[in-house]
């Protein structure tokens, strides 16, 4: 039966390549158009997933269904598992059909959602946000190596430029969609709503996407637009498995694991308790902290579309420049939003350099530099590397955000409030070393 599960899973065989050119022109851009489409909506849609515990937490809170503590633990699940997930399904996802594999994933992810909708249980909220960090874990590497699949080397970076605002269409739906939705109906649409739009995405994916270019009778990508940019002129023949571990031989992949790791303790940190931090801190409603959040969001768009063009274009390809620029922008942003002067213009302009940053910068370390300086064919394996490092960081803000925003929290009869000091200086603390770290790679170079 397992034999059977994989087989389901596997990418199909090469067939004979086809011979006319004008029937291979019109496949290729065709597919390239759709599979685009299916991993940049589909990833930001089914990201609404991800993100639906952010939107319900001072609801939730407020009820006395879960303290700031146990809404730490049962956040860490997800994104403890999905650290685990990223990177053995990094590693499956060179090898699958990305059809049915992320189309199953979306599928199981709604499904986590709904249930969660259901239940109060501190425990059975950790096991079901924690499988659906689980499934949420084929998303980005499933997304890479379709992309890869179908865009040449020197696209690569405007490519997952424009991949990469998922993220921010996901967290813009999250805040401001989600989020008026549970102002509207209660906490538990918080749940429900998502997992109806990820139903709703799975079928799309499985409809647009297609596997390899090979198992279609097409040449690669890279033969197709003559592109063989940063290639060595036909290495050794070398399994995948092989290619896959020697990633873990690049000194520069661990620097960007450590880089990653914090600066995904940034960015889930205001995903995860940027709208409790507004309501209760700056004294807005629900859903107008949602709608300043979707100004990061909206930047955020712009930011790593931006990320992909100044580093292919203006620095030739090379990432740690466009780094220290974007990380300065991040810091910036994060400074307005804490110190600035409390009032909308400078509240709406810190959020607009934060997400221009932070979205520039998970363009870069999230996967971009990895996949840039790992060999091509086992992308999936080097954002998965990438990926249990960024998670466990992310994992690990979690836990610390909840005790620390707890500890400084303080109850008179009906009325709270909370000292977030301590964790801002934690979130700011971690985006400082990020970039350093970010920008200490000045003269890494691509890999064949």
């Amino acid at each position: 039966m397992a034999g059977g599960i994989l087989k389901f899973f596997t990418t199909g065989p090469d067939l004979p390549e086809l011979s006319d050119r004008a029937q291979i022109d019109g496949l290729f851009k065709r597919h390239r158009f759709r599979v685009m489409l299916a991993i940049t909506l589909g990833y930001g849609l089914i990201y609404t997933c991800r993100l639906a515990l952010g939107v319900v937490k001072k609801p939730l809170i407020d009820t006395g269904i879960y303290s700031p503590s146990d809404l730490g633990m049962i956040g860490s699940a997800l994104f403890y598992t999905y650290a685990i997930g990223k990177l053995t399904n990094g590693f499956l996802a060179d090898h699958a059909n990305m059809k049915r594999f992320l189309a199953f994933a979306f599928l199981a992810t709604a499904l986590c959602n709904l249930a969660m909708g259901f239940t109060t249980a501190l425990w059975a909220a950790v096991m079901l946000w924690g499988l659906n960090g689980w499934f949420q874990s084929f998303g980005a590497p499933g997304g890479v190596v379709a992309m890869t699949s179908w865009f040449s080397n020197r696209e690569r970076g405007r490519a997952y430029g424009v991949w990469s605002t998922a993220h921010s269409i996901g967290e813009g739906l999250t805040f401001l969609v989600v989020g008026s939705a549970v102002a509207a109906l209660g906490w538990r649409w918080g749940f429900w709503g998502p997992g109806i739009i990820g139903i709703a995405t799975a079928i799309g994916c499985f409809l647009l996407i297609q596997d390899r270019p090979r198992t279609m009778g097409l040449p690669t990508v890279n033969d197709w637009k003559n592109d063989h940019y940063g290639e060595a002129a036909k290495p050794a023949a070398k399994s995948v498995i092989g290619l896959q571990f020697s990633i873990l031989r690049i000194p520069a992949i661990w620097v960007l694991c450590l880089a990653s790791a914090l600066t995904y303790v940034t960015r889930y940190a205001i995903n995860s308790w940027g709208v409790l931090y507004l309501q209760e801190e700056r004294g807005f409603s629900l859903p107008a902290a949602g709608t300043l959040l979707m100004v990061s969001t909206l930047a955020g768009i712009v930011g790593a579309i931006a990320f992909g063009l100044v580093s292919d274009k203006v620095f030739n390809g090379r990432r740690p420049p466009a780094n220290l620029l974007f990380g300065m922008l991040e810091l910036i942003g994060l400074c307005l939003i804490f110190f600035g002067p409390a009032n909308m213009p400078v509240l709406v302009a810190g959020m607009l350099l934060f997400g221009m940053g932070m979205t520039g910068m998970v363009t870069s370390l999230g996967g971009l530099f990895a996949v840039d300086i790992a060999p091509k064919r086992v992308a999936g394996a080097a954002m998965g590397v990438i990926g249990i490092f960024s998670y466990i960081g992310a994992g690990i803000q979690e836990q610390v955000s909840g005790l620390l925003i707890e500890k400084g929290m303080t109850v008179a009869g009906a009325v709270r409030s909370y000292d977030f000091g301590p964790v801002i200086w934690f979130w700011i603390g971690c985006s400082v070393v990020a970039t350093l770290l970010a920008t200490s790679l000045w003269r890494t170079k691509l890999r064949d």
